[in-house]
């Protein structure tokens, strides 16, 4: 969903005691949430409010209620808490997210929200599923995928908008719902940095070319999960690695992406397997272009540290270098498959890392550690060189990664199948505004 499309969407599920009090609402808003809220005990909860949540809940909101007692989730004691101000303020700029505000009936939710603030339990019960509602259909528009192209190497990550029940039980795991709601934390960090950064450049009054182009980066950022979600984030963009769980990112690096010529795709895959001592599968354009002319003016394929086989299958032969037509492939007119022996000088380094996908992109250690220091670091054949390998490899084993075995290509299986998610994020904030990386892919065009 972008720009200022629209959805058709259900009307907004009030219960029929909600719709009794705004028959006599005030006009005015609600008073406006203390920038910070102090940090209190859990108020006691409100025995007459969980009473009429389960007379009045119904539906998916019944179910969710239900497995929590009916204790209510945006009441602080004998008012809403300020996370119902953060869900106004988010919902009434809902065009930043390419959705209509008007689709939420703000003023409906302002109306119930002064109501509740007189202490009545009737009037909380009813904001109290009012916001509740409100929320679950504001994530699952939000979570519709926009303009953003994605190979999709397992579609079980591909985008779906959840249901009512799930939005709400993913919000109410979080210790701090508070902050769960005022930091929009069922989206990536990434999508609420542009969405910021989006809102300042409105202001700013940013040229038209640069708000589209904000857009399809907000688009990209859509695709990504929340920090509740286990998984990788790689922006091909700026060069670094995020990894994600529990709430937060658990750490970063630098890593050298693809060539303008040799782009990282926009990929997303599970991550499966390590594999120490890794071989280098040798590109036939390489081999043509650098080893065959090598050999050709006299170097040796194992001064290379290299070896020629038979085919690419599993059972592949050895080949002895003498046999092989040099001239032929230097040429182009064989493909060889070549490969780079195992160790510390070898491309891959210690390790890499798998996720199935056609493209034959995988993330693996490095031992050019020069490029690293680069502050362009577009330097790969499209796969993915990491910073600190062994550090990503004890996050997703949840073990130090170490061998004392020299054998080639150990596979070592990954405790759980980890997402990630290769991107491309070019717009960053500045003094003056809003800025772009260079667009060395020409994706922003």
């Amino acid at each position: 969903m972008t720009g200022g499309a629209r959805v058709r969407r259900a009307p907004l599920c009030l219960a029929p005691l909600l719709l009794a009090f705004l028959a006599s609402a005030p006009a005015h808003a609600a008073p406006k949430a203390k920038a910070k809220a102090k940090a209190a005990a859990p108020a006691p909860v409100n025995g007459a409010v969980v009473a009429l949540l389960r007379a009045e809940a119904d539906g998916d909101l019944r179910k969710f209620y239900a497995e929590r007692g009916y204790r209510p989730l945006w009441l602080a004691g004998s008012k809403p808490g300020p996370q119902a101000q953060a869900l106004l303020g988010h919902l009434a700029s809902a065009r930043l997210d390419g959705l209509d505000p008007a689709d939420y009936r703000l003023e409906r939710l302002r109306q119930s929200l002064a109501i509740a603030s007189s202490g009545d339990p009737a009037a909380l019960a009813a904001a109290e599923l009012a916001l509740s509602d409100a929320l679950a259909r504001y994530v699952r528009d939000m979570r519709s995928s926009g303009k953003a192209k994605m190979v999709w190497a397992d579609d079980d990550l591909k985008p779906r908008r959840p249901d009512t029940l799930a939005v709400l039980r993913a919000a109410a795991f979080p210790k701090d719902f508070a902050a769960y709601v005022g930091g929009m934390g069922w989206m990536s960090e990434h999508y609420v940095r542009l969405r910021t950064l989006a809102g300042a450049a409105e202001k700013r009054g940013t040229s038209k070319d640069n708000m589209a182009r904000l857009r399809l980066n907000l688009d990209r950022a859509r695709l990504l999960p929340g920090p509740w979600t286990h998984h990788v984030v790689v922006d091909a963009s700026s060069g670094q690695l995020f990894y994600y769980g529990a709430g937060k990112r658990a750490g970063t690096m630098k890593v050298v992406v693809g060539a303008p010529e040799t782009p990282t795709p926009m990929l997303a895959g599970k991550l499966q397997w390590a594999i120490l001592n890794p071989y280098w599968n040798v590109p036939d354009y390489l081999a043509q272009k650098s080893v065959a002319p090598k050999i050709l003016a006299g170097r040796s394929l194992a001064s290379l540290r290299m070896e020629a086989l038979s085919d690419w299958g599993p059972n592949a032969q050895k080949l002895d270098p003498a046999t092989i037509d040099w001239p032929a492939v230097a040429a182009g007119d064989r493909v060889l498959r070549l490969r780079e022996l195992p160790g510390g000088a070898n491309s891959m380094g210690k390790v890499k890392y798998l996720f199935p996908n056609k493209l034959g992109i995988y993330l693996h250690d490095t031992p050019e550690r020069d490029l690293l220091k680069k502050a362009d670091r577009h330097f790969s054949n499209g796969c993915i060189r990491l910073e600190n390998a062994a550090q990503l490899g004890q996050w997703l084993l949840q073990r130090p990664l170490n061998s004392k075995s020299k054998t080639p290509e150990q596979p070592v299986a990954l405790p759980v199948e980890v997402p990630v998610y290769l991107t491309y994020l070019t717009a960053v904030a500045t003094e003056r505004g809003v800025a772009f990386r260079p667009d060395v892919y020409g994706r922003d065009g």
